[in-house]
């Protein structure tokens, strides 16, 4: 039974075009995973699909009656809520449903028996749907969900807009899971979330008996828990039988194929044209060269889509820093409360150090309080000499309106416009990327260009919060080289093994150290 169907979509940005003439079709209980570069336009289909973007061209129709669950990149969650409230809005059509019932009792007293009648029997209608959807256990449910995302010992009374990253993809991750849609559209479920909670989401969707899209660049996790993949590239959309890997097997195949018969009939079309030169002016042969030319003429010729620009980091090294990075006597770290024991840590040179723990136990608070963001509760950090440092937040202000070239040039005001672009360029962003707002480019897009900033800036000590999130395989594949080949030192955290084996020289689990219960 075909749930989502998607009839020759067609849309763009401007002058870029994203989608050209796409269709799509979703069944009951298909596990797909949505996959591309970077700014193919993965996050743009979902918020089409959802309605959030009206489409250039196109039908969009899904079938009646079915509730969609969205997790997205940018959900805003405002002050004043909390836990509590958003993870219990999931089920705000109980709450209108046990209005209407109110209502509808409120009513019997005004009319006479034979309404009354049809009143009540409307009455135990609604009764027994709220009955059906356990909706006087509502509490207890959002207990469970709470207590299985590790929400319930921060206090399901905690405003939302205090949580860390990883803590608010929790909240919104658990009120759609309550929700219980007929699909699931999982826009980077991963990115912020710990080791813990990827297992339990992993574990969760192999149990999940509707349909779901996931986008995803987390390869060990796609591989995990889908069925289909479906490939963004060239503006066009393609289904894939089996995981990632069986994917990538199946499209280098046909790409090679697809090559393959590109040479022949180049070839092939040199061969004709040389005959027709040689033999069109000959009374003899003249009818056998405008054969051939006919042949050539009527050809229907084999494209090969253009290469994506891959990207190139190579980060430069300033003078060598003195022999320790850091070091820090009795720091404490937090807010209004402590996250943290006293620690005395120290990092020297030549280090790459990765921090790991569950969200929310400080990881984001002692990089800042490190590099002297953020005041510490208590203790002191001494920075060591000559330190150039390099810093990639987690997220960059979604309000700024510059494009990436005045973004680049902000920071880099000597440098020309040609090596302003080509300093994009080499991050892997297009000619289009580049002259957009920085605040349209996909998650991935935006990453590139705080990492260009980065790699053309002299350090000596990286500081990342979560490099990784958003980046497509080969931006990551090419980050994790150029970070194994730096000469400087590194402080990264991270939540992918397979990003920092074999990068780091030694990972601190911050669940030693943290106030938290976990």
């Amino acid at each position: 039974m075909s749930i989502l169907n998607v009839e020759h979509l067609s849309h763009g940005f401007g002058d870029r075009a994203i989608f050209e003439d796409v269709s799509f079709r979703l069944l009951k209980g298909e596990h797909i995973g949505l996959v591309g570069a970077n700014g193919e336009g993965k996050s743009t289909f979902m918020n089409i699909i959802t309605g959030k973007l009206m489409p250039d061209e196109g039908k969009i129709e899904w079938a009646k009656k079915v509730r969609v669950g969205y997790l997205d990149q940018h959900t805003v969650l405002e002050k004043g809520m909390t836990i509590q409230s958003v993870l219990a809005s999931a089920f705000d059509f109980l709450y209108e449903m046990e209005n209407e019932m109110n209502d509808i009792y409120a009513k019997l007293t005004e009319v006479d028996e034979k309404k009354m009648e049809e009143l009540l029997a409307e009455a135990g209608t609604l009764q027994d749907l709220l009955t059906m959807h356990d909706f006087y256990m509502i509490d207890a449910k959002v207990e469970e969900v709470a207590r299985a995302l590790g929400l319930l010992e921060l206090g399901l009374d905690k405003d939302v807009t205090d949580l860390s990253g990883g803590q608010r993809t929790k909240v919104l991750l658990g009120k759609l899971l309550l929700e219980k849609p007929d699909i699931l559209l999982l826009d980077e479920p991963t990115n912020y979330l710990d080791m813990e909670h990827i297992e339990w989401l992993k574990r969760y969707l192999n149990d999940y008996e509707n349909a779901f899209i996931l986008i995803s660049h987390d390869v060990p996790f796609l591989n995990s828990v889908v069925n289909l993949i479906y490939h963004m590239d060239n503006k066009q959309l393609n289904r894939y039988v089996g995981d990632y890997d069986k994917f990538v097997e199946v499209y280098e195949m046909k790409k090679a194929q697809l090559e393959a018969a590109y040479n022949r009939q180049q070839k092939e079309i040199a061969d004709l044209k040389d005959f027709v030169a040689r033999n069109k002016a000959r009374v003899a042969t003249r009818n056998m060269a405008m054969s051939r030319q006919k042949k050539l003429d009527n050809m229907e010729l084999i494209e090969l889509a253009g290469e994506k620009p891959k990207p190139e980091f190579s980060f430069k090294t300033a003078r060598t820093p003195g022999r320790y990075i850091f070091q820090t006597e009795g720091l404490v770290i937090g807010y209004e409360e402590p996250l943290s024991t006293p620690l005395d840590l120290s990092m020297e040179r030549g280090q790459k150090v990765v921090l790991t723990g569950a969200n929310g136990i400080g990881k984001t608070t002692l990089l800042k309080s490190i590099l002297g963001l953020i005041p510490s509760l208590g203790g002191k950090v001494q920075l060591g000499d000559y330190l150039e440092i390099g810093y990639f937040e987690q997220e960059m202000d979604q309000s700024i309106t510059t494009t990436c070239i005045e973004e680049i040039w902000k920071e880099f005001p000597a440098f020309s416009q040609y090596e302003v672009r080509s300093a994009l360029a080499k991050c892997g962003l297009t000619t289009k990327h580049i002259e957009s707002q920085v605040r349209v480019l996909s998650g991935g897009e935006q990453a590139k260009v705080r990492l260009c900033k980065l790699i053309n800036r002299e350090s000596n000590l990286l500081v990342l919060d979560e490099p990784t999130n958003h980046l497509d395989a080969d931006a990551k594949a090419e980050l994790k080289r150029a970070l194994t080949d730096y000469k400087g030192s590194i402080l990264m955290v991270c939540h992918e093994p397979e990003f920092y084996q074999g990068l780091a020289t030694e990972v601190w689990d911050c669940s030693k150290w943290t106030t938290k219960l976990l």
